[in-house]
């Protein structure tokens, strides 16, 4: 009998805003190959505030994808941005709740499912697969992408009560929890200790293979030796609390100033840094424009392609987000350049990043250590001897391999839960 599952999840092209849309495609491109037809339970494109439909193009021909009403109470249900916090909770896409359940049943009929998946964040996900959970007895594996409840979020104490609520519902009820970090894992298995360890498990984010297949881009010319120009890039967005890089442009400008670099020697591209008129603003402040170029986002596959021709990579991940991982870290090692990180020594990324060797790590806030640490990277870069991912990190870190630990999952799921079906399913 064919297996399969039905997996919830807001984030799915064309929507463009979060890097989670990766994490459902991949796997429903590459669970089949583990035993598993999945099927995707997602928002109406209108819910969306960003869409890129090229996207589109990597969902594959026969996946079974239902797209519902939803709507975006700031956008839809606001004047001029603002609106009732009742029409947003627990988060601004609670009406995608109205019109998955019933699709979601409709699904549960047709193709009768083993086991329900939904993804966090958002929270309506966990809310659409625990109603379902409940209505068709179906065991469910709840996959946290981020911690639901965390120290400054959600600010509103009535959504935070709610979240709350969903939370503790979803990691009571649900036959499995997955997560992206082994930090995230044990501070849930802390605050649930009258549940068995075995419930909780990590899959990692990682990288698609198939975004890395350049053969239709152009390949970027090699700098002659006697003219090299190191370029060291950080693809993605940056915050002013946890991603702040002030004191990494600062630190660039003390280099600078001692004679340690320059324009000629060092080039630092900032790929879609978000608030871009922020970021420009430090980097003249600091007088490191002829360094530093801050750059405008560009499609997926390009970005990939970017990676591998820069020399070196920068990841920045500060004290806010100890208990995450950015996904592009993956992508990083499969691009086998080196990285260097501007981490929270104690957060989960720094972790990831020393066990696969690579410790060329500073305090995102101290000019000071990035100078000294920034400095031993450069020249291990420039003399070709900084230390790359290894073709085992790289074989580990894929999105297939990671659909393979999720199909695995899903068996253990199954052998949870063995309620006899529903009448809706008979």
């Amino acid at each position: 009998m064919t297996k399969r599952a039905l997996l919830i999840a807001f984030h799915f092209p064309p929507q463009a805003a979060s890097s989670g849309i990766q994490r459902t495609l991949s796997f429903s491109k590459h669970l089949g190959k583990f035993g598993w037809e999945p099927m995707v339970l997602s928002a109406h494109p209108r819910a969306y505030s960003q869409q890129n439909p090229s996207q589109l193009t990597s969902v594959p021909a026969n996946l079974v994808v239902r797209r519902v009403f939803a709507l975006d109470s700031k956008r839809h249900m606001g004047i001029k941005g603002r609106y009732l916090e009742l029409l947003a909770l627990p988060d601004r896409w609670i009406s995608w709740w109205l019109g998955a359940v019933p699709a979601g049943l409709s699904l549960v009929k047709q193709y009768q499912p083993q086991v329900i998946w939904s993804t966090f964040p958002i929270s309506t996900a966990h809310l659409i697969g625990l109603t379902l959970h409940r209505l068709t007895g179906l065991p469910w594996v709840a996959d946290f992408r981020d911690p639901m409840l965390q120290r400054s979020y959600p600010s509103s104490t009535l959504q935070r009560k709610l979240y709350g609520w969903i939370e503790r519902q979803t990691i009571t009820r649900c036959s499995m929890a997955v997560f992206t970090t082994y930090s995230a894992m044990d501070a849930y298995r802390t605050r649930f200790p009258h549940l068995p360890a075995s419930k909780f498990t990590v899959i990692e984010n990682g990288y698609d293979e198939d975004g890395f297949d350049m053969s239709a881009l152009p390949v970027p010319p090699t700098p002659q030796a006697a003219t090299r120009r190191l370029t060291l890039l950080h693809s993605g967005v940056l915050y002013q609390t946890g991603r702040d890089p002030s004191a990494f442009l600062q630190a660039l400008a003390m280099m600078k100033q001692s004679g340690r670099t320059d324009a000629a020697r060092l080039r630092v591209v900032l790929r879609a840094p978000g608030e871009g008129a922020y970021v420009e603003a430090l980097v003249h402040k600091y007088g490191v424009a002829d360094i530093v170029e801050v750059a405008p986002p560009i499609p997926y596959r390009e970005a990939l392609h970017e990676m591998l021709a820069a020399d070196g990579l920068i990841v920045f991940q500060g004290t806010p987000f100890n208990t995450q991982v950015p996904a592009k870290i993956y992508e990083y090692f499969r691009a086998r350049k080196p990285i260097f990180g501007l981490v929270d020594s104690t957060g989960e990324t720094a972790r990831v990043m020393r066990d696969a060797g690579f410790h060329h790590q500073a305090a995102p806030e101290n000019s000071e250590a990035i100078v000294s640490v920034l400095g031993q990277f450069i020249d291990l870069v420039a003399q070709g001897e900084a230390h790359i991912a290894s073709d085992e990190l790289v074989a580990g870190s894929s999105r297939e391999h990671r659909a393979k630990q999720l199909a695995t999952v899903l068996e253990q799921a199954c052998g949870t839960q063995r309620a006899p079906a529903p009448a809706l399913m008979r």
